[in-house]
Parts: structure tokens; C-alpha cells; sequence
């Protein structure tokens, strides 16, 4: 059954090879005739060159005047082996066809290769104006941004000189109504002291007086105890002088500095009012350039957002532009290339039509000889298959067997004959 199977399975292959080879015979047959004419041509050459060795190794003889039919016919062997290397008309128009259609496509394919380019160029130079463009709004607006910057550094420089020029003024004004308090203070005080002394000085003088009436009115007591008494006295009223003058500076001195004091806190408040003041007034000016700032660049962005959706607008605008044109161009080109192709299919298929006959010929000569083929296989296969089943079997199950075998070696003979 193996030997069988493998008989089966190779004349099937030997029958999709004929199948092949038939199809390739039937696109090869148009060259065939080249082939054909040519050695024709070239047969035809070698009968005329026989002809002239015949006309000159042969009898010396003088021969008979030859008819008008055989000059003709020498006329053209003659012309035949003059131009016995030229191609034939339908060769030559085959190749100029076959040329042209190679020269249409070249042609087509480098237009359209060219047109890619120009393409790509385009896209470049609008994306490089494009940036260009872009570079000089950024560049544009740069500057705008450090102008801003720069007008409110001067701005600030400005405030700060006239805020120091404010501050240094009233540090003079306040050292100068500071200075005038002192001395005014100070002159009072010495008023106060002038005044104070001469009163102790009329006090001395009364009490001096009044001791001296005393003592006068006293005669019981020694003159000498009585200057002890005076003197003593003198220096108890010179000391409480003194006291009394110690005490009066103290309190001046005292509501001297308790009034430089006060005068200064005065001083300090004001200047720490205006200083307040200066720091609120660089701060509302700082606030006022950020908003500017901000507004300034919420414009920028708004400018450069428009600025990029109109550019990418362009852009893709183009890119469509020239894909729509690309797909058009792709469109032509395959519709004509279609239409070549149906015109080159449908004369191909003329040419297989008029040649079919012939084609259908051979290939029936061809199967026919591969079924013979297949068939001498298949038998020499049986008759190995026969021997080796006889040769395992007992003798009395060897009809049985034969006639199987013969069976079935019918059979598959018919199926494969039914399949060709």
C-alpha cells in the first residue's frame, strides 16, 4: 500500500509540473517565433550559400539561360543573405513598445520622485520663514519685556534718591529743631539758675541782717560767742544754699534729659512715619510695574498663541495642499498604469487566444506522455509490491492477494486516467 501511494502522489506531481511547464510554454511562445524566423533566416542563408557552392565546384559545363522564375528567386535569396541579420518587423515593434513603456514609466516615476522633492522643499523654506517669523515676535517682544524692566529700575532709583533726599532733609530739620530745644532748655534753666542764686543771695543778706539785729539786742552774750554764733550760722545758711542749688541743677538736669528724650521719641516717630510712608509708596510703585508686567506678558502669550495656531494653520494648509496634489498625481499614475496594463493583458490574451490551439496540442502530447509515464511507474511499483506480498504470504492466500492487488491497481489506473 506504501508503493501504491508514493506511485499515486508522484504522477500527481509529474501532472502540476506539466501544468507548469504549459503555462510558461504559453508566455514564451511569442519569443519562440523570433527564435523561428530567425533561424529561419538563417536556413534560408545556408541553402543559398549551398546554391553558389553548387553554382561554383559544379560542371563547367555551359548551362541553359535561366527563366525569369529563377532570377526572381535568386533576386531574393540574394536579398535574403543581405539582410539576413536584420530583426523582424514584429520583433523590433515589440521592442520599441516595450521601450517606450519603460521610458513612460521612468518618466513618470521621476516626475514623480521630482515632485516629492519640490514637495519637501517647499515645506522646508515655509517652515524656516515660519521660524524666522517666530524668532523675530520672540525677539520683538524680548525687547519690550527689558524695556519694562529697564523703565522701572529707573523708575524705582528715582523713588529711592527722592525718599533718601526726603529722609536726609528731615534728619536736618529734626537735628536742627533738636538743637534749638536744647538750647532753649538750656537758656531757660540758666534764667531759672540766675533767678534762684540772686534770691539766695537776698535771703543771705536778710538772714545777715536779722542775725546781726539779734545780736545786737543781745548784751548778755560774749562778743566772741556771738561771732562763733554768726559764723556757725553763716555756715548752716551756705549749706542749705548749696543743697538748695545741688537740687535745682538735679531737677534740671533731669527734665533736660526727660525733654531730649521726648523731643527725640517725637523725632524718632516722625522719621519712622516716613520711612513707613517711602516703604508703602516703593511697594504700591512695585506692585503697579508687577501688574503692568503681568498684563504685558498675558499679552505676549495671547500674541504668541495666535501667532503659532496661525502659522500651524499654514502649515498643515500646505501639507494638505500638497498631499491632496501627491494623491491626485499617485491617482493618474495608477490609472494609467491600470489602463497600460489592460491594454498589454488584453493583447496578451489575444496572442494566447491565437496561439491556444497550438498550446493545447502539446500540452495534450505532454500529459499524455506523462500519464505513460505514470503508468509504467505504477506498474513496475505493483509488480515490487506484488513480489514482496507474495514472498510474506502463505502460498494458499496468493490468488486472494493477486487479485487485490490487480483490483486495485485497476482502480487507481481509472481515477488517475478520470483526473487527466
Amino acid at each position: 500500500m506504501s508503493v501504491s501511494t508514493g506511485s499515486q502522489s508522484s504522477s500527481v506531481n509529474s501532472m502540476q509540473e506539466v501544468m507548469d511547464e504549459s503555462s510558461s510554454e504559453l508566455v514564451m511562445m511569442h519569443d519562440d517565433e523570433s527564435t523561428i524566423n530567425s533561424s529561419s533566416s538563417v536556413v534560408h542563408k545556408k541553402d543559398h550559400v549551398f546554391i553558389r557552392d553548387e553554382a561554383g565546384h559544379g560542371d563547367p559545363r555551359p548551362e541553359p539561360r535561366p527563366t525569369q522564375s529563377v532570377q526572381s528567386q535568386a533576386l531574393h535569396y540574394r536579398n535574403r543573405e543581405r539582410f539576413a541579420t536584420i530583426k523582424s518587423a514584429s520583433l523590433v515593434t515589440r521592442q520599441i513598445h516595450e521601450h517606450e513603456q519603460e521610458n513612460e514609466l521612468r518618466e513618470q516615476m521621476s516626475g514623480y520622485k521630482r515632485m516629492r522633492r519640490q514637495h519637501q522643499k517647499q515645506l522646508i523654506a515655509l517652515e524656516n520663514k515660519l521660524k524666522a517669523e517666530m524668532d523675530e515676535h520672540r525677539l520683538k517682544l524680548q525687547k519690550e519685556v527689558e524695556t519694562h524692566a529697564n523703565n522701572s529700575s529707573i523708575e524705582l532709583e528715582k523713588l529711592a534718591k527722592k525718599q533718601v533726599a526726603i529722609i536726609e532733609k528731615e534728619a536736618k530739620v529734626a537735628a536742627a529743631d533738636e538743637k534749638k530745644f536744647q538750647q532753649q532748655i538750656l537758656a531757660q534753666q540758666k534764667k531759672d539758675l540766675t533767678t534762684f542764686l540772686e534770691s539766695q543771695k537776698k535771703q543771705y543778706k536778710i538772714c545777715k541782717e536779722k542775725i546781726k539785729e539779734e545780736m545786737n539786742e543781745d548784751h548778755s552774750t560774749p562778743k566772741k560767742e556771738k561771732q562763733e554764733r554768726i559764723s556757725k550760722h553763716k555756715e548752716n545758711l551756705q549749706h542749705t544754699q548749696a543743697e538748695e542749688e545741688a537740687h535745682l541743677l538735679t531737677q534740671q538736669r533731669l527734665y533736660y534729659d526727660k525733654n531730649c528724650r521726648f523731643f527725640k521719641r517725637k523725632i524718632m516717630i516722625k522719621r519712622h512715619e516716613v520711612e513707613q510712608q517711602n516703604i508703602r509708596e516703593e511697594l504700591n510703585k512695585k506692585r503697579t510695574q508687577k501688574e503692568m508686567e503681568h498684563a504685558m506678558l498675558i499679552r505676549h502669550d495671547e500674541s504668541t498663541r495666535e501667532l503659532e495656531y496661525r502659522q500651524l494653520h499654514t502649515l498643515q494648509k500646505l501639507r494638505m495642499d500638497l498631499i491632496r496634489l501627491q494623491h491626485q498625481t499617485e491617482l493618474e499614475n495608477q490609472l494609467e498604469y491600470n489602463k497600460r496594463r489592460e491594454r498589454e493583458l488584453h493583447r496578451k490574451h489575444v496572442m494566447e487566444l491565437r496561439q491556444q490551439p497550438k498550446n493545447l496540442k502539446a500540452m495534450e502530447m505532454q500529459i499524455k506522455k506523462q500519464f505513460q509515464d505514470t503508468c509504467k511507474v505504477q506498474t513496475k511499483q505493483y509488480k515490487a509490491l506484488k513480489n514482496h506480498q507474495l514472498e510474506v504470504t502463505p502460498k494458499n492466500e496468493h490468488k486472494t492477494i493477486l487479485k487485490t492487488l490487480k483490483d486495485e491497481q485497476t482502480s487507481k489506473t481509472c481515477h488517475f486516467g478520470r483526473a487527466v
